[in-house]
């Protein structure tokens, strides 16, 4: 006869262990990353750090995008072990935010000092190891609404940039 505890240890008990062990070999890969881009130098006197996600961002138009490709690198290893897709793409969202806002000159260089997209992953990989669980509804509304209200920025963002294009055009006589 089975007992509560069993019950509830074979509801946890989802992946085989060598998924597990598979699972388990991306966390050194997490923390890497977030160490060295989001946590590498500390600044003395005071608990702040920073990695070379923000430096590398100073580099006007490939320094945010040659980040979000070392996050996605890590990303696509973790997808390639099994992660949850809801998991996936909250972290997704994590380094688009981060990308989207880093951007901005100026204000996204200053946010990605503070946003650190990889340790926030990393902390997600964390909990969702210690303490698996199937995704909720509020996990997909949350995924939805994200994606939405980034779908309106950017493409808000590319009508702003052609609204723009169109009136130097016009100035210049060439429209």
């Amino acid at each position: 006869m089975r007992t509560q505890t069993d019950v509830i240890d074979a509801e946890w008990e989802v992946l085989p262990p060598e998924e597990k062990d598979k699972r388990t070999r991306l966390e050194p890969l997490f923390r890497w990353v977030a160490i060295v881009m989001d946590e590498l130098i500390a600044l003395p006197n005071s608990k702040f750090k920073f990695g070379l996600d923000p430096l590398i961002g100073l580099v006007p138009g490939i320094g945010d995008t040659a980040s979000a490709i070392v996050s996605a690198l890590v990303l696509i290893q973790a997808a390639r072990r099994g992660l949850p897709k809801i998991l996936l793409a909250r972290m997704s969202l994590n380094i688009l935010i981060n990308e989207i806002v880093g951007i901005i000159p100026g204000l996204g260089d200053v946010f990605s000092f503070w946003f650190k997209s990889n340790k926030r992953n990393y902390e997600l990989f964390l909990a969702h190891t210690e303490k698996p669980r199937h995704a909720r509804v509020s996990d997909w509304f949350f995924v939805i609404a994200t994606l939405a209200i980034l779908f309106v920025i950017v493409a808000t963002g590319m009508f702003v940039s052609f609204l723009v294009l169109r009136a130097i055009a016009h100035f210049l006589g060439l429209a």
